[in-house]
């Protein structure tokens, strides 16, 4: 079953690392037939949040959220792709998420994440994962990690070193995790409306 899938990332660095992770996400996804798109915080270029997509009066929100708002009520699920700062969240990343809300509602989520250090950006997951099930998505419980990435994949995304042995290793039960809550949210969402 083919899964439209939304990959988000968030680094507005001049020498991003973590997009070596997206890249390799992206890939991955789709060698196991799946639509996939990367959506870039950074080329989306939303100003810090003043106002939400759903706080616009209908049919006059700017046309980059209409467009991302309709990507993401039609995307299966999506996997957000994470950097550390300081024990913490990427703000961009943040930014763009804190743009919508209903629109995330009944759909799973997935993290991986990255950091130039040997955590591999753990302490960000662990945020994000409490901060998306708060804006109503199913976070799964598998993850994956990369850290330090210079040594885990290479500027294209490809498995370097032990450390992408071992990324390689792990990715097909996260996508494998992530491909059976799509297919479960989706008949859910089929069967039955929304509670609210």
């Amino acid at each position: 079953m083919t899964h439209r899938i939304l990959v988000f990332y968030g680094s507005y660095r001049s020498d991003r690392m973590g997009i070596r992770l997206a890249h390799f996400v992206v890939e991955g996804f789709r060698a196991r037939g799946d639509d996939v798109e990367l959506i870039d915080a950074k080329e989306v270029g939303l100003p810090m949040l003043d106002r939400m997509y759903k706080e616009h009066p209908k049919g006059h929100a700017p046309a980059v959220l209409e467009t991302l708002a309709g990507k993401i009520r039609d995307a299966d699920g999506f996997l957000f792709v994470t950097g550390e700062y300081n024990w913490g969240m990427q703000p961009g990343l943040k930014n763009l998420t804190d743009h919508f809300l209903e629109e995330w509602f009944w759909r799973p989520a997935a993290i991986a994440s990255y950091s130039a250090g040997r955590f591999a950006g753990a302490r960000a997951a662990t945020a994000w994962h409490g901060t998306l099930s708060e804006m109503g998505m199913v976070v799964v419980s598998s993850t994956i990690s990369a850290g330090p990435i210079a040594q885990t994949l290479s500027a294209e995304g490809q498995p370097i070193g032990e450390g992408g042995k071992s990324l390689e290793r792990a990715f097909p039960r996260f996508a494998d995790d992530l491909a059976w809550w799509m297919e479960a949210a989706k008949a859910q969402r089929a069967r039955k409306a929304p509670p609210y």
